[in-house]
């Protein structure tokens, strides 16, 4: 499993498992820092032949719009590939956001990296 860098703390880890790439993303994202979450995800994206890419929210206690916009920014490269994101281990806070802006919809929603990464 070949560690990828994506060059933040806010996302401390990340790895590819064929054509998956599991990324994990730590504190609240907002304004301030959303376009520094936006480029490790997309640094990891380009770094990988992704079909599948697992976000683990569990050290996100709260995010906002603009790291919502970071999300479907993705989601968009990842489906012309013909890929799909799935979001795991939400925070209340943030399952809330995303369920009220109908996100939860478009993101295949998990509860832990074990079960999206059996889908």
């Amino acid at each position: 499993m070949p560690e990828l860098k994506s060059g933040t703390d806010l996302v401390p880890s990340a790895r590819q498992e064929g054509n998956t790439v599991v990324a994990s993303i730590r504190g609240e994202i907002d304004l301030h820092n959303s376009p520094e979450l936006r480029d490790a995800v997309i640094t990891v994206l380009l770094r990988a032949d992704t079909r599948k890419l697992i976000l683990n929210l569990e050290q996100v206690p709260y995010m906002d719009s603009s790291a919502v916009a970071v999300l479907v920014e993705a989601l968009q490269r990842v489906r012309r590939s013909g890929g799909k994101i799935y979001l795991t281990n939400l925070q209340p806070r943030v399952k809330g956001l995303l369920e009220i802006a109908r996100l939860d919809t478009i993101f295949v929603i998990t509860k832990d990296e074990q079960e999206a990464l059996a889908k």
